[in-house]
């Protein structure tokens, strides 16, 4: 669910009350279920909805959606919009729990609603977001964020810094991971045989021999060679202002950004409203919704589900190719929570 006094809730009742999203996937809601319910009332969807105990399939008529809350007590009238630790403790408590059922196999992929970072830690959930509190959990020991949009795929070196302090905080280490992750993400997730990730300079022209700025030749080419070494077919830096066209139109299949806006200007004008958040590098599937929490829009009506109708669809294919070895009974459809 996320937080319940973002538009998570929302997001969610809206996705699930069409039927289009039935035929990939059975879906269970974890989060508060006197949320949803009075979600689901005050958009005046038909939709119903059942209070799940377990982890077990039940058998459903359409238009109705599973909820599993994991909350022993049920949460304490909040204002919507507004962060509090009560509903940061609350939005933590769903992650772990789907966490939980993904690692014991009985859901096969989690789909995430945003979370509010101030909330979480007003709860004392030291973590500044999902990606970092995934990895605590599963305990993984590499991971990333890729975010996916029209015919883009963008691994991140770095997410939320200043720019000030890039140049700084670029190590070929990083750029290093975040080329093995890509290759990870197209290789065992989409199913790409022999990946063609490009590689993003970081200054005008890739630095112009020099003349722009050192970090090509210092630190990203390295480790663009480091990993053609381990048979990667990673490009060496090209300049981004080429880069991103060129892998729109198929020259590559996945692209090493080196931070948030260079990758997510021109995923945003490909995709906006569409792009899904995909974490790498866990062992269970994760996706999410590429936004936040959107306080200044909740209970008007108005938060658009296009992401998390992608996010949800995306995390029920991933879960088909990896079990495409292994082919799925006739009639049995993936279930995502």
């Amino acid at each position: 669910m996320g937080d319940p006094a973002g538009i998570g809730p929302e997001v969610i009742v809206k996705a699930l009350s069409g039927a289009h999203l039935r035929k990939v996937c059975r879906s269970i809601v974890i989060g508060s279920f006197p949320v949803m319910e009075r979600t689901i009332k005050a958009l005046k969807l038909k939709l119903n909805i059942v209070r799940v105990h377990g982890h077990d399939p039940v058998a459903l008529r359409r238009e109705t959606v599973p909820v599993l809350d994991p909350l022993e007590t049920p949460l304490r009238p909040f204002k919507s919009g507004i962060a509090t630790a009560e509903t940061g403790a609350a939005s933590v408590a769903f992650i772990k729990k789907a966490v939980e059922l993904a690692q014991i196999c009985c859901i096969e992929g989690m789909v995430t609603a945003p979370i509010n970072k101030e909330a979480i830690n007003m709860a004392g959930c030291r973590y500044p977001g999902h990606t970092e509190l995934l990895a605590d959990l599963t305990h993984a020991n590499e991971s990333g964020m890729m975010i996916v949009g029209g015919p883009l795929r963008i691994m991140f070196v770095t997410t939320h810094i200043a720019i000030r302090d890039l140049s700084a905080l670029l190590t070929q280490a990083k750029i290093e991971k975040a080329i093995r992750l890509a290759q990870l993400a197209l290789t065992t997730l989409f199913g790409i045989k022999r990946p063609r990730i490009g590689v993003a300079a970081l200054n005008p022209h890739a630095g112009e021999h020099g003349l722009f700025g050192d970090e090509e030749a210092r630190i990203i080419l390295p480790a663009s060679r480091a990993t053609q070494k381990q048979g990667i077919l990673a490009s060496d830096p090209l300049p981004a202002d080429t880069l991103f066209g060129k892998a729109a139109k198929g020259s590559f299949d996945g692209v090493v950004a080196l931070y948030h806006d260079q990758g997510l200007i021109p995923l945003k004008l490909v995709a906006f409203g569409t792009c899904v958040n995909l974490t790498v590098g866990l062992p269970i599937i994760r996706t999410s919704v590429d936004h936040g929490t959107a306080f200044d829009i909740v209970g008007k009506g108005v938060a658009d589900p296009g992401s998390l109708i992608e996010a949800i669809k995306l995390a029920a294919r991933i879960a088909q190719n990896r079990t495409a070895a292994t082919p799925i009974k006739k009639g049995r459809t993936k279930r995502v929570a």
